[in-house]
């Protein structure tokens, strides 16, 4: 149960549920891996592997871009087999892809192994969306928000642990963390092979196909809003450092603070704001609230070049606990929405297509915050927050479209725009 304390307990871990606490402990294991290789990463593969930094930047772009291609399919494979399976080989490919990092030493064996791992993330992304929609019972949306706090804390542990070998700096500190990445994805996958049942797949109704969510055009629509909405993830991690290096007089390490409290905020507001926002209904507001958030923090962010030096810092924080306060409220409808719109028998195949365009925006970020924010200076942080209020009302309106066009139960009924079918589609998967 959640409880009404701030922040993660351990006794969240030890939750009656046996599934839900495997893929916490699975989850966790497997994000602190990852908090220990994304901070090194570039490092390795442009020092050690000596890489020139734009071509790795294209390597990391292609292997991107050709991972969401794998959302739908690997969507459908949980679907039709059960998503455990499909968890525990994405699992087993990433450790392997992990561990032939190690061993490269050009390019195009770079953007090879990196394609492979995106493919096996995305893969996994839907997979273990699937996993939670049938761990979650009738709360999916809450137990995505106890997850996600551990998932935090995670990252947080494991991009500590990277800092002393990227201070060490050496070729063998970086295999370490390397290695420990891979090892991560292996423990990860033993703790959900003990611990996670072996779901068996929902009946399918006649009309069921597996592209069906791309004709689900309320889903389709709400996939969009969260797509664009990501665009505040890199907002903190990428162009407010630059804003503040750039632009602003305040000291060094006000971006590691900021990026600090961004972490604590989220770890500590995302079970118990999640606990609150369950139904889709709910998930339209909290969207909406977001976009409101949003509206605040982005101007306060822009502010920071205005103030003195030891303002600057100061006003950096205020806006980032405005804005992490933001983050866990979208999250949270986007959860919501993004489980209580599909229905119960294709989780996999919509939690995929959630994932491709939760990536695809990640993906168009950096062009969009650097060019169009940092190129417009102050009147771009305004567009960004007004853009971010937009697409937050929207939250509410695609909600009531999305609920008028499905049957009690989650399935939708009829046609994407409300009208019965004329006849059913057939079956193709």
């Amino acid at each position: 149960m959640i409880g009404k304390s701030f922040g993660p307990r351990i006794s969240d871990l030890l939750a009656p549920s046996g599934p839900q606490r495997a893929l916490i402990l699975a989850s966790f294991v497997n994000r602190v891996g990852n908090g220990l290789f994304n901070t090194a990463s570039v490092l390795y593969f442009t020092l050690v592997v000596h890489l020139p930094a734009a071509r790795v930047g294209v390597g990391l772009t292609v292997a991107g871009l050709v991972g969401l291609l794998a959302g739908i399919p690997a969507g459908n494979l949980a679907d039709r087999y059960g998503p455990r399976t499909v968890w525990l080989t994405a699992f087993a490919t990433q450790a392997a892809a992990m561990t032939a990092f190690v061993f490269i030493d050009d390019w195009v064996t770079f953007t090879l192994i990196a394609t492979l791992d995106r493919l096996a993330a995305t893969a996994g992304g839907a997979a273990g969306g699937a996993l939670i929609a049938r761990a979650g019972g009738e709360r999916p949306a809450a137990f995505m928000a106890k997850l996600r706090t551990f998932v935090n804390l995670g990252v947080v542990l494991g991009t500590g642990g990277a800092a002393f070998a990227v201070a060490v700096d050496t070729r063998a500190a970086y295999t370490v963390l390397i290695l420990a990445n891979a090892a991560s994805f292996a423990c990860a996958g033993l703790i959900a092979l003990g611990g996670v049942p072996n779901y068996r797949p929902l009946p399918r109704p006649e009309e069921h196909h597996r592209w069906a969510v791309l004709a689900d055009r309320p889903y389709v629509s709400f996939v969009a809003l969260y797509g664009a909405m990501g665009l505040q993830y890199q907002t903190v991690s990428l162009l407010l450092p630059i804003w503040l290096s750039a632009h602003t007089d305040a000291p060094r390490w006000t971006v590691a603070a900021v990026s600090a409290v961004n972490s604590g905020v989220c770890v500590l507001l995302q079970s118990r704001i999640g606990s609150r926002v369950e139904t889709p209904r709910q998930g339209g507001r909290a969207f909406r609230l977001a976009g409101l958030l949003f509206l605040v923090s982005c101007p306060l962010m822009a502010l920071t070049a205005d103030v003195p030096a030891w303002v600057a810092p100061g006003l950096a924080v205020l806006a980032v606990c405005v804005h992490s306060l933001g983050e866990v409220w979208e999250s949270s409808g986007g959860y919501a929405l993004g489980f209580g719109l599909a229905p119960d028998h294709a989780q996999g195949q919509y939690q995929g297509f959630f994932g491709v365009g939760f990536n695809a925006g990640q993906a168009l970020a950096p062009v969009v915050l650097t060019t169009a924010v940092l190129g417009l200076g102050h009147a771009g942080w305004l567009l960004l927050g007004a853009f971010f209020a937009a697409v937050g009302a929207a939250g509410p309106p695609v909600t009531a479209w999305a609920e008028r066009t499905r049957r009690p139960g989650g399935d939708t009924a009829g046609t994407a725009d409300g009208r019965p079918d004329e006849a059913p589609l057939p079956e193709t998967a």
